[in-house]
């Protein structure tokens, strides 16, 4: 067979692939395993007792739009790499700004502060279980976005595993967020930028094994 016969071949029942069907897939991935990962949290830590009080604080919400930008810059990131020759451009800006921004306002927060009470704002009460416990939580969220992409057609598996990873690690931070009672700035730079890292890492190294063609 010819090489012109076998594309007509191939192309012979091809049908026009439905608009936005890449969003609608990581949309439905998401849509499952957010709530496994919020009833994982439920079960697991609990919501904080002072939730209620807590909404009134600037920096709860600080903390919420924190992990929720970093969500939504890979959920761009994310939908970008999964199409071939789609080009990322700006979107790395967006990933990058939140993390910027709370280093910013911890560095901010660091100076202002007597020097003997520096260490206690890094490290908080809950540092040693911070870092795994977002992780923990975003994992179900990571897996579901890693099926949805292994059915799409990422040609830089790495750079969509990391995407994946961070997706679900800001979206893991806010749910998280609802338990913590961590609300300094310098604690969430260190710590939950530390939790987010860890599926972004994750993504990078298992994204060249499971996402290729």
């Amino acid at each position: 067979m010819r090489t012109d016969q076998l594309v007509a071949l191939l192309a012979a029942d091809a049908a026009p692939v439905r608009r936005r069907a890449v969003s609608r897939r990581l949309g439905v991935a998401l849509a499952i395993a957010l709530p496994v990962s919020a009833a994982w949290m439920l079960m697991a830590y609990g919501v904080r007792r002072d939730l209620i009080e807590a909404m009134f604080w600037p920096m709860f919400w600080v903390r919420l739009l924190f992990g929720a930008g970093i969500a939504l810059a890979a959920f761009v990131v994310v939908q970008r790499l999964a199409r071939p020759g789609v080009r990322v451009r700006g979107a790395w800006l967006g990933l990058a700004a939140p993390v910027l921004l709370i280093w910013l306002l911890a560095l901010v927060a660091l100076l202002s502060a007597p020097a003997e009470e520096r260490a206690a704002l890094v490290m908080g009460h809950t540092w040693r279980s911070c870092t795994v416990d977002i992780a923990v939580v975003s994992l179900p969220m990571f897996a579901a976005l890693l099926w949805a992409l292994k059915g799409l057609a990422p040609t830089r598996p790495a750079l969509a595993g990391a995407a994946a990873g961070a997706l679900a690690g800001g979206a893991g931070a806010m749910v998280y967020a609802l338990h913590c009672p961590e609300l300094a700035a310098p604690y969430i730079a260190v710590w939950y930028v530390a939790g987010i890292a860890l599926p972004v890492v994750a993504g990078a190294l298992i994204g060249p094994r499971l996402l290729r063609w």
